[in-house]
């Protein structure tokens, strides 16, 4: 049941958030709050009349304890770049952003870590850790505007995932302010301590519905010193698994990024992204970019990458392939790979998945999914990429030419379960990387087991009670509409 603070109750509480903050740390102004409602995908709408900026744990800390008391349900919100509206603000709710909460707390060399607040954006972390001749890993899309407590709160995955893990390997200590708001630290960055339950794994992934995470430990790791990267056509997508296991045998398991873009894709970058230049001249249906990273200097990556291909077009894997022959071609390489989401939006309505499966059924999965789809819909387009590396494939589907864009949009619950019944049978997942948030409640209800959603309400209830930690997103009541 959803808490509603009394008029006068609540009235009282929004002054008492506002002295909290101090002057400039509220927006009340509705031109102001727009870019806090606003949803990346356009799929939601926010509503409040509060957004609050807390610029410390403690004040935090005010913040939810006088939401608790007041019944006002809070709404936590790191750069918004969230795409399932797990940040997402309903009417009554006040939305806590964390973007003052910015300070880098301390990096170690020597232990390899990093203290930073919940509001600090990913690349400036990046950043930081380059000036100490370390790396921090996680490397995302929308990395020049995200903050790490929102890619924690989600589990973002990237592009690394394959030699790094998910965020929620990346982290050896959280810092939160709980529903009743009480701190926790838990900011030892031990790498060992085995003291009972791991409990900063309940809030990374949780999308802010069990706590807000104010500052966390990130791991740190050597920086890269030779690298070497390739736009590789191959035979096709078994082809393209293939050549995975090929190159990471043959170069000392060197791979740090795999993905894997298909030939309607690339042709939809070249259309739409100035400048963009196809690195090999004839057409291929498969491509395949590949990243080798090692902190040795000088290691011949690059020539144990070209000697890799070679064995691999001797054995019909590869077609042909473009080697990046300095730091300017990887770049143009990775930028063909990282335009593919946002083109395609110029070819009309898209509709998105975000699945994973056993890498070994990687190929297994885009094949049955495509006849599926396009047995459903003659003349829609398959936009298959993504981190097959780690399993992820984003498998989005966009308009036949000519065809109505609404009418093509209100097919999304028939294509979801086309593509998400064949992703679980195959055992695999619904959500790699994006989460859950509003948007695939339904999805939750129909694919996750009644043991699963029933420890998930367990947990829920247990710390927050009274419902109040961003209501209606991860957990299902029961209620959600599905597809099915």
């Amino acid at each position: 049941m959803k808490a509603v603070a009394a008029p006068t109750v609540r009235a009282a509480a929004l002054d008492r958030l506002k002295r909290i903050v101090g002057e400039r740390g509220w927006i009340a102004d509705p031109a102001s709050m727009e870019p806090y409602l606003a949803e990346t995908r356009g799929l939601f709408r926010g509503a409040t009349d509060l957004v609050v900026r807390p610029d410390s744990t403690e004040q935090a800390a005010e913040i939810v304890r006088a939401c608790a008391e007041a019944q006002i349900p809070m709404v936590p919100q790191g750069g918004n770049t969230g795409l399932c509206g797990g940040a997402v603000a309903h009417e009554g709710s006040v939305v806590i952003s964390l973007a003052r909460m910015n300070r880098i707390r301390a990096v170690d060399p020597l232990t390899y870590t990093m203290t930073a607040e919940a509001g600090c954006i990913l690349a400036d972390l990046q950043e930081a850790a380059a000036q100490h001749d370390r790396l921090f890993p996680l490397s995302l899309a929308a990395e020049g505007s995200c903050q790490i407590g929102g890619n924690l709160a989600t589990n973002a995955g990237g592009t690394a995932v394959l030699r790094y893990g998910n965020a929620r390997d990346l982290v050896l200590g959280l810092e939160i302010v709980l529903p009743d708001g009480r701190i926790w630290n838990g900011l030892r960055g031990l790498r060992k301590d085995n003291t009972g339950y791991d409990l900063k794994q309940l809030f990374i992934g949780a999308e802010g519905t069990l706590g807000l995470i104010t500052a966390a430990v990130l791991k740190l790791f050597p920086r890269p010193l030779d690298s070497a990267t390739a736009l590789v056509a191959v035979r096709d997508i078994y082809a393209a698994a293939e050549l995975l296991v090929r190159a990471r045998g043959e170069t000392g398991d060197a791979v740090s990024a795999f993905e894997l873009m298909n030939r309607l894709s690339l042709d939809m970058v070249m259309k739409h992204l100035p400048g963009a230049i196809d690195p090999i001249s004839a057409r291929y249906d498969q491509y395949v970019l590949i990243e080798l990273t090692t902190p040795r200097a000088d290691a011949g990556l690059a020539g144990a990458l070209e000697t890799c291909l070679g064995r691999a077009a001797e054995a019909g894997v590869v077609l042909d392939a473009a080697i990046a022959q300095n730091d300017a071609q990887a770049k143009a390489f990775w930028r063909l790979r990282e335009a593919v989401p946002d083109v395609q939006k110029y070819e009309g309505g898209s509709i998105k998945h975000d699945i994973t499966v056993p890498i070994s059924r990687i190929a297994e999965f885009i094949d049955r999914a495509t006849q599926r789809v396009e047995a459903e819909l003659p003349g829609i387009r398959v936009i298959a990429f993504g981190h097959v590396g780690d399993g992820n494939v984003h498998f989005n589907l966009t308009q036949p030419v000519g065809m109505d864009t609404k009418g093509f949009l209100a097919l999304w619950g028939r294509f979801n379960q086309i593509t998400h019944d064949i992703a679980s049978a195959m055992d695999g997942s619904f959500s790699a990387e994006h989460g859950i948030g509003e948007l695939k409640l339904g999805e939750m209800m129909h694919y996750k087991a009644p043991v699963e959603l029933d420890l998930m309400r367990r947990l829920k209830q247990a710390l927050d009670p009274a419902n109040l930690m961003n209501p209606g997103k991860v957990v299902p009541t029961g209620n959600e509409t599905t597809h099915h």
